[in-house]
């Protein structure tokens, strides 16, 4: 039987119900990982573990809002409890609400703060003594956390002033926390798309998704899949390479 990079690891991957954390749940799947699936909407996740599962691969269902500071931990322990192990973290969840900062809903700002940040600090900070442990003991000798970002944590822009400082803040926390366990073989990776096909768009109010099309009008947007090639490509480095930032546009997106 040929092995494949990730046989014998384990991974969780957060917001695993649609896009980006869809895609790349299928794409570690396919390269050997055991992974665990944490969304809200079980039904979705059903049917990707369902799918991974008939092409030979694992697949653990973990219904989880974690924004939760419960659920957030207790799907990085039920990830260890039912596969053994856990050598990749991937914080994918998250949402973005753009708009004016004058007369801002608050709500929107406290749901991105909660999603975006919060939920992703409580995730990694349950996960680190598993990946810790894998790293020092598993046959790959390397484990990882991926966070994934976006443009807008690179460049503020107008209307995009909180999610830009939740995605600015997830940038600083990546950072500093790489230069705490790198001695230690746990990598930790930012990748930070661009405009990318996903429903993240949808959850803005009407007038705010027209903006958007209009600022993306002639853009060949970027795929889930795209995305997923890179965290993939990103995990399966050999265990002395780290890629620690990743800032991908479509072509002819210009900011």
């Amino acid at each position: 039987m040929t092995s494949t990079p990730l046989d014998g690891t384990a991974a969780l991957v957060t917001g695993a119900s649609s896009g980006i954390g869809h895609a790349t749940a299928r794409a570690l799947a396919a390269d050997g990982a055991a992974v665990a699936l944490a969304a809200r909407r079980v039904d979705r996740l059903d049917t990707l573990a369902a799918e991974i599962r008939a092409g030979g691969g694992t697949a653990l269902v973990l219904q989880a809002d974690v924004t939760d500071p419960d659920q957030a931990a207790g799907a990085v322990e039920q990830t260890v409890k039912e596969l053994g192990r856990l050598d990749t973290l991937v914080n994918n969840a998250g949402v973005m609400l753009l708009g004016p900062i004058v007369d801002a809903p608050l709500d929107e700002w406290a749901r991105m703060v909660e999603l975006n940040l919060l939920s992703l600090l409580r995730c990694t900070h349950a996960a680190l003594p598993h990946l810790l442990d894998a790293a020092a003991t598993g046959d790959r000798g390397v484990a990882d956390v991926v966070n994934i970002s976006s443009v807008a944590g690179r460049v503020a822009r107008l209307n995009n002033g909180v999610y830009s400082a939740t995605k600015h803040a997830v940038g600083a926390f990546s950072e500093s926390l790489r230069q705490e366990v790198a001695g230690r073989q746990v990598r930790v990776s930012l990748v930070e798309p661009g405009a990318t096909a996903t429903e993240l768009a949808s959850h803005n109010r009407p007038e705010i998704q027209e903006g958007m099309a209009q600022r993306f009008a002639g853009v060949e947007r970027m795929t889930a899949d795209d995305i997923a090639a890179i965290v993939d490509f990103v995990v399966t480095r050999p265990s002395h390479v780290a890629i620690n930032e990743v800032l991908v546009r479509p072509t002819r997106q210009e900011g």
